[in-house]
């Protein structure tokens, strides 16, 4: 990947529906520059997929909570069958396997703070292999 990459690639993740002949005129490359090297860039899988950022606060979900998860192993499910299971709820928007104090982290979406209480309390909890949480409340989301 060389320094037009980056620039495509700069451009496409800020708004990854801007028009290849505002890419181009952006940075002074041809169009048809411009498209061959974001096909290159799909095809090498370096973008991965084009997708939608919702605003959540106009769908209803405009609470965001971390949760860091311990994990216990009980010889029925390995740390990683875990993640995929809480990743299958549907208030979950990202989760990651970590190093460090806990094991895993989860981003969740929900309505309000009693929503974010009851996911953890009634479904991340009751889940064989989760030892313990503790929930991080977001005050607002800066980028």
């Amino acid at each position: 990947m060389d320094k037009k990459d980056a620039e495509i690639l700069r451009c496409l993740t800020i708004n990854s529906r801007e028009k290849i002949a505002d890419i181009s005129r952006e940075l002074g490359i041809p169009r048809i520059t411009v498209y061959e090297r974001i096909k290159g860039l799909v095809e090498r899988g370096v973008i991965k997929k084009f997708t939608v950022i919702p605003d959540y606060n106009s769908i209803g979900l405009p609470v965001v909570a971390f949760i860091f998860v311990s994990f216990r192993n009980t010889g029925k499910l390995s740390q990683r069958d875990l993640a995929k299971t809480i990743s299958e709820f549907q208030e979950v928007d990202e989760i990651y396997i970590i190093a460090g104090q806990w094991d895993i982290l989860v981003k969740i979406r929900a309505k309000n703070s009693e929503d974010v209480g009851n996911f953890v309390l009634d479904k991340l909890r009751i889940i064989d292999g989760v030892q313990n949480t503790e929930t991080i409340s977001v005050f607002s989301v800066v980028k």
